[in-house]
C-alpha cells in the first residue's frame, strides 16, 4: 500500500497543492513553521479521521476558510483507491471512491498508518494512558470490530459515570439501570481486552526480534498485560465477561461512592520488560528509545499480517532524537519495504548514504518543491 497523490485545499497553511509521492522514501525538508509537519499531519488525518496534534478540527483549517479537504489516491494490491476527507466547523465528512461513508468507522482502515513522531518515546515511560491511546488507534485500523466495540464501550462507559454521579450525590437510585449498564459494559470491555490480549501477543512477537537485532541479542523484551480485574491472561471472552460483572457488582457501593467506574479497560496499562525488568522503571534512556523503536517498528509487520498490505510509515523529525546506531537499523529496516514520509530540517551525508533514492521535497511557507536527491 502506497499513497501515490495528495491534494489539499485550506488545510493548515496550505491553501491548494497537489503532490505525487514516490512508493519508498518521501523526504519532507524544511525549517521550523513553514509546513512540513502539517504535510505529514495531513496524510495522518486522511487515514485517521483526526489530528494527532489536536483535537479541534478549527485549527485543521486555513485561517478564516469555512472547509478543508484533504484527497488522496491508494495503491493497493486490488487497485485505486481515491480517498476524500471534508472537515468544517460542523464537523467532517469521508468519503471511498467519491461514495460518502455513512460512519467514520466505515472508513477507517481504508489507508493504514504508523506515525512515529518524538513524543511516541513516551510510549514506554509515559503514563498509562499514552499506551491505551496507542493501542487503540492502532488496533482499530486493523480490525473494525475492534473499533466497534470501543465506540460502544466509550459510549455506555459515558453514560455509567454519569449515573454513577448521580448516585453519588442523591444517595439512592434505581440500581436495576446500574446493572443493566453494567452489563452492557462488561460485554463490550470483555470484547476489548480479549482482542488487546491477542493482538499484543503478536506485536510483541515482531518487537522481540526487533529488540534482539538492535542490540545483538543482549536483550529480550516481552510484554505484560496489567488488567484492573487481576490477570486476564488466556481467558476467553464469556470468562472476561463474568469476571468483569462479578467486579461491578462486588463494587458499585465503592464505585458509588467515587462517582466514577474503577474497572475495565479504560483503566489497564501495558509494561514493557527487557530481561524480565520494568524497563519503564529500571531501564536506562537508550532502552528505552530502542523499546520505543522496536514496538513502533513491530507495528510494521503486524499490520501486514493481519491486513495483507503494508501501512504507510509517517516519521515526524525523528531521526534526530536516535542515535546513529538506532538511526542505521530503522532505515535499513524501511528501505523498500513500506512508503515512508520522513520530516527533517536537513538531510546528513550519513542519512543521505543510507536512504537509496529518495524523493526530496522542501517546504517554504506552505509551499511544496520537488528537489534534486542527490
Amino acid at each position: 500500500m502506497y499513497l501515490s497523490e495528495l491534494t489539499l485545499k485550506n488545510f493548515r497553511n496550505y491553501e491548494d497543492v497537489e503532490l505525487s509521492f514516490s512508493p519508498k522514501i518521501n523526504v519532507l525538508i524544511g525549517e521550523n513553521a513553514q509546513g512540513k509537519t502539517n504535510l505529514l499531519e495531513a496524510i495522518y488525518v486522511l487515514a485517521m479521521t483526526r489530528s494527532h496534534r489536536t483535537s479541534s478540527e478549527r485549527e485543521l483549517l486555513t485561517f478564516k476558510k469555512d472547509t478543508a479537504t484533504v484527497c488522496g489516491t491508494i495503491e493497493r494490491k486490488l487497485g485505486k483507491l481515491k480517498l476524500e476527507l471534508i472537515l468544517s466547523r460542523k464537523g467532517k465528512k469521508a468519503k471511498v471512491n467519491h461514495l460518502e461513508q455513512a460512519r467514520l468507522s466505515q472508513y477507517v482502515g481504508q489507508m493504514n498508518v504508523i506515525l512515529f513522531a518524538p513524543e511516541d518515546l513516551s510510549l514506554v515511560k509515559g503514563a498509562p494512558a499514552v499506551r491505551r491511546k496507542f493501542i487503540d488507534m492502532e488496533f482499530g485500523q486493523i480490525d473494525p470490530h475492534y473499533l466497534h466495540n470501543l465506540s460502544q464501550y466509550r459510549t455506555v462507559l459515558k453514560q455509567r459515570n454519569k449515573y454513577l454521579k448521580e448516585l453519588q450525590f442523591k444517595k439512592t437510585g434505581d440500581l436495576v439501570l446500574l446493572g443493566v449498564l453494567s452489563d452492557q459494559l462488561a460485554a463490550f470491555g470483555a470484547e476489548i481486552i480479549a482482542r488487546r490480549l491477542k493482538f499484543l501477543s503478536k506485536l510483541e512477537r515482531y518487537a522481540q526480534k526487533i529488540q534482539n537485532n538492535i542490540t545483538q541479542s543482549r536483550e529480550n523484551l516481552t510484554f505484560k498485560y496489567e488488567s484492573s480485574i487481576s490477570d486476564v491472561s488466556g481467558k476467553t471472552v464469556d470468562e472476561l465477561y463474568s469476571r468483569l460483572k462479578q467486579y461491578f457488582a462486588e463494587n458499585s457501593k465503592k464505585e458509588i461512592f467515587q462517582g466514577t467506574t474503577m474497572y475495565g479497560p479504560h483503566r489497564d496499562d501495558v509494561r514493557f520488560l527487557v530481561n524480565t525488568k520494568n524497563v519503564q522503571t529500571y531501564g536506562s534512556q537508550g532502552q528505552q528509545r530502542t523499546t520505543a523503536l522496536s514496538v513502533k517498528l513491530a507495528e510494521i509487520d503486524l499490520m501486514k499480517e493481519e491486513t495483507g498490505e503494508y501501512p504507510i510509515l509517517l516519521l515526524d523529525d525523528v531521526l534526530s532524537e536516535l542515535d546513529g546506531e538506532r538511526q542505521t537499523h530503522l532505515l535499513k529496516t524501511i528501505q523498500d519495504k513500506v512508503q515512508t514520509f520522513l520530516t527533517t530540517p536537513s538531510l546528513s551525508e550519513v542519512t543521505r548514504q543510507l536512504i537509496d533514492d529518495p524523493k526530496i521535497f522542501r517546504i517554504t511557507q506552505g509551499r511544496v518543491n520537488l528537489q534534486e536527491s542527490k
